[in-house]
Formats: C-alpha cells, sequence, structure tokens
C-alpha cells in the first residue's frame, strides 16, 4: 500500500511536469483515463512494463532515474506478511496493518480496551472472543490473537515507530477475562511505557468531557514527506482511511489536547498500580 502510494505520487509528479494528460498517459500503457488516476493514488497494483512507458513518455530515459522507481513496482507486488493471516483478516483491516506497518509515529485514543499493540496474549484471547455477536471457533481466535502479537513485534524492531496511546480509564476498568489476566494486563502496560518509543497517557474519569469525545480513532504519521498523514476510523464491518489535511489536522488537534488534559506517564503508571489495587 504505502510503495504503492508512493510510486503513484511521483508518477503524478512526473506526468504534470511533463505536461501529459491522464488521457494520454492511459493511451501510452493500453488503459484508461481513471485506471492511470487510481494508480497515482496508489489504489492498484503496478506492471513494471506499464512504469517502464510511462517513465518513457516523460521522459525519464536515464536508468539511475528510472531503476529506484521500478524497484518500487516490483516491491509494490510483494504480499506483506499480514497476507499469511488472510483467512481470519478482513481487507479494509489488511490496509491498515500495512500502514501501520510503515508509520514512523502512530497516535491512537483507545475507549473500549487497551490497544492491541499493548495487548497481553491473555487480554488478547478475552478481547477477540467477546468481541463477536457469534462465538468464534477456537482455531480462529488463536490465528486473530497470534495476528495481533505478530503486529507488536514492530514496537521493538530496529526502525520502531513511536506510540503515543491515550487510553481512556474505562478501557482499564473493564473486565476482559479473569483477575489475574487484568492484573497481567495492567503491569505490562505500565511495563511497556518505559519504553522509549511508547508514550502512555491515562485520561481519567476525572477528567469529564473532553475533545476527543467523538471515539477511538489514530493517526499514522509517516517518514516519506510525499505521505499524508491518516486517521483511521474502526466500524463494526469496515473503517474509514481519513487523508485530508483539514480533517486530519481536527484530529491532531484534539489528540494534542486530550494528551494537555490527560495524566502525564508518570502519573499514569501510578495510576496504573491504584486501578491494580482495586480489582
Amino acid at each position: 500500500m504505502v510503495r504503492r502510494i508512493l510510486l503513484g505520487s511521483q508518477l503524478r509528479r512526473l506526468r504534470e511536469a511533463r505536461g501529459v494528460t491522464r488521457e494520454a498517459a492511459g493511451y501510452s500503457i493500453r488503459a484508461s483515463e481513471s485506471k492511470i488516476s487510481r494508480m497515482e493514488l496508489g489504489r492498484v497494483s503496478f506492471k513494471a512494463r506499464d512504469v517502464e512507458d510511462l517513465l518513457t513518455l516523460y521522459g525519464v530515459t536515464d536508468d539511475a532515474e528510472r531503476e529506484p522507481l521500478l524497484d518500487l513496482a516490483r516491491d509494490s507486488s510483494v504480499a506483506g506478511w499480514w497476507h499469511n493471516y488472510s483467512d481470519v483478516l478482513p481487507g479494509w483491516f489488511q490496509t491498515y496493518v500495512g500502514l501501520e506497518g510503515a508509520a514512523s509515529h502512530i497516535s491512537t485514543y483507545e475507549v473500549q480496551f487497551v490497544h492491541g499493540l499493548l495487548q497481553t496474549d491473555e487480554y488478547a484471547h478475552a478481547v477477540v472472543s467477546a468481541g463477536h455477536r457469534t462465538p468464534l471457533a477456537e482455531e480462529e481466535v488463536e490465528r486473530r490473537v497470534a495476528l495481533r502479537l505478530e503486529r507488536q513485534k514492530l514496537l521493538l524492531g530496529e526502525n520502531a515507530p513511536d506510540l503515543l496511546c491515550v487510553l481512556d480509564e474505562a478501557a482499564l476498568r473493564r473486565p476482559f477475562g479473569s483477575k489475574a489476566i487484568m492484573e497481567a494486563q495492567l503491569d505490562h502496560l505500565a511495563e511497556a511505557s518505559e519504553r522509549p518509543n511508547v508514550h502512555l497517557h491515562i485520561a481519567p474519569f476525572e477528567l469529564g468531557g473532553h475533545p476527543a469525545e467523538a471515539g477511538a480513532f489514530t493517526l499514522l504519521r509517516f517518514p516519506e514527506s510525499d505521505l499524508n498523514d491518516i486517521v483511521y476510523l474502526e466500524q463494526l464491518t469496515s473503517a474509514l482511511y481519513l487523508d485530508k489535511r483539514d480533517e486530519v489536522a481536527q484530529y491532531d488537534q484534539a489528540l494534542r489536547r486530550l494528551v494537555e488534559l490527560s495524566l502525564s506517564p508518570e502519573h499514569s503508571r501510578d495510576h496504573l498500580r491504584q486501578i491494580r489495587q482495586l480489582l
């Protein structure tokens, strides 16, 4: 997904600089104007031959300029690790997992439960089991939990992203599983918040109303300047991906204000201990 967006953005800039219309670009690769539009938005896969023809049309003939773009085209067709979980991973969430893995900053607000990147194995099992009106087979539950734990590895990698997580206190007091599972989850949160790339803030009940009352969301920021920040809004059977700058800015502002109003990481750890004692 990210590679497709990057390549599409580069191709659009080259086309516009050359003064080529989408219709003419489409004709050169035996495609429609609408396909060129989808390619430039990163919404379809790329064939190396099409990219080669477009680069020639746009006057990019130097191998030193062509090869990086052709490499992007080839890499964009390589399936990500999460495709191994396609049996339990809906298409609309595959997009998120790909974007999450490419982000340099992940900022999120959660209300119902602990964010997936910070869940323990047992807690994740309880959340997945409880999150469906029709009970899932144990094998499917295990597959979904395995996917969630695989996602968590990105926080430990060499180029791990920064995770800013604001947790509503309700997420910490809502029981999933046994008392022992909740205790272990709270301990895990406190431990994870000590990592240099994890910034945990708790929005306590005492805060009352706040700027993020509309519900949970995640804001993804990428190291590539060609990629807009994206806000991810998960729904029951689908998800929304917002990338218009004015919309993203409103979510960013709401999250910044919420961080200011919430407990600091140090006070959040103290609050976690207090909640644990009351279990």
